[in-house]
């Protein structure tokens, strides 16, 4: 997915009220504020109350179609255009304690506000992201493809992290 294309997603869910925060490699490249590589979609973490302006602002956009993947779950499937457009959408709550809760009862990966509050830039659009540390603890729990550690020596190199030793899953 160009830049330009992430930024008009962006730019619709912000006219439409939802604050969504930019997750996986555009995060990563939002933070640094260049594209340093290409991606093939846009990740986006949204709380769950804005989920109807969030698909008023895709509709909108042509990115209306739902795209099975393996291992979808409710709280994060697929949206396409059926073209080039593919946005990756993690759907969290906020509890009552001001943590943010995603994935199955049974298996919580709980977080914060503050994990979601980074800023950044993509394609001239000013983006709110994950935290640099928060982006790195998401590329743990699976098997790194060539992109996923492109995204961790990004990440280390220009926040001075130490690359994570500890591979425990998280839910998808």
């Amino acid at each position: 997915m160009p830049p330009e294309a992430a930024g008009t997603l962006i730019v619709a869910l912000q006219r439409h009220g939802v604050a969504a925060c930019v997750g996986g490699g555009w995060a990563v490249d939002a933070l640094v504020g260049k594209q340093t590589r290409e991606h093939s979609d846009l990740d986006i973490w949204v709380d769950a109350v804005d989920f109807e302006g969030l698909v008023a602002a895709f509709a909108d956009q042509g990115v209306d179609r739902l795209y099975p993947w393996p291992g979808d779950r409710p709280w994060n499937f697929v949206l396409h255009d059926g073209r080039s457009r593919r946005v990756d959408l993690h759907l969290y709550e906020t509890l009552g304690d001001g943590r943010l809760h995603y994935g199955s009862v049974n298996a919580p990966f709980m977080f914060t506000r503050e994990d979601l509050s980074g800023t950044g830039e993509i394609a001239g659009v000013s983006v709110r992201c994950e935290q640099p540390e928060f982006a790195l603890q998401n590329h743990t729990g699976y098997e790194l493809r060539e992109v996923d550690r492109h995204d961790v020596a990004v990440l280390c190199e220009r926040f001075g992290l130490q690359p994570p030793e500890n591979r425990t899953p998280k839910p998808r």
